[in-house]
């Protein structure tokens, strides 16, 4: 009986996900039905950036080669602007009202990002997945500008180019190390 209850408080879970989120009144000027919207568009990029920030950390504790160290230093860089970025995304979305959704499993299930490859270990493999990993971010990013901006959000806007700008930066800095001529 027990499992059966847990099972439907996962579906129930699961099915909650795709609901309306529930907004707070706010005096934000942004309209209610804009503000619902954009929570929802920036719970699955907060989705797509917690995973984003954990597959830096996988690359940190996991990269093994010739140039250990600069890749792990590098990784760990990312990871720490990640991390900003998730922030920064999170406090906009209670900023205009919502409920900010970035556990691990919200992640998991909402998570844009491929998943992670766990048995890599070599310096250019997980160059590799960065590259991916980072690369699909970054789109998602510019998307979110544009949705903003037709939402009539130019400050979510805003915030995303900065992220998409801080995102192409490492994105040059990882595939730099792929990029040597032969």
């Amino acid at each position: 009986m027990k499992t059966s209850m847990k099972n439907k408080n996962v579906k129930t879970s699961v099915a909650n996900l795709a609901e309306a989120p529930k907004m707070y009144e706010t005096e934000n000027d942004i309209p209610l039905q804009h503000r619902t919207e954009l929570n929802t568009l920036m719970n699955q990029r907060l989705a797509s950036a917690v995973d984003l920030q954990t597959q830096m950390k996988q690359a940190h504790w996991n990269v093994k080669g010739p140039n250990f160290i600069g890749l792990h230093e590098l990784f760990d860089q990312v990871d720490e602007a990640v991390e900003s970025y998730v922030d920064m995304i999170a406090e906009r979305i209670v900023q205009l009202g919502g409920i900010a959704q970035g556990t691990a499993r919200v992640a998991a299930a909402r998570s844009r990002l491929e998943e992670y490859p766990l048995a890599i270990a070599d310096g250019l493999a997980h160059v590799e997945a960065v590259a991916k990993a980072l690369s699909t971010f970054g789109e998602e990013a510019r998307h979110t500008i544009n949705e903003a901006t037709e939402l009539d959000d130019a400050d979510t806007a805003d915030l995303f180019t900065e992220i998409s700008r801080g995102i192409d930066k490492w994105l040059w800095f990882v595939e730099a190390h792929s990029q040597a001529p032969k």
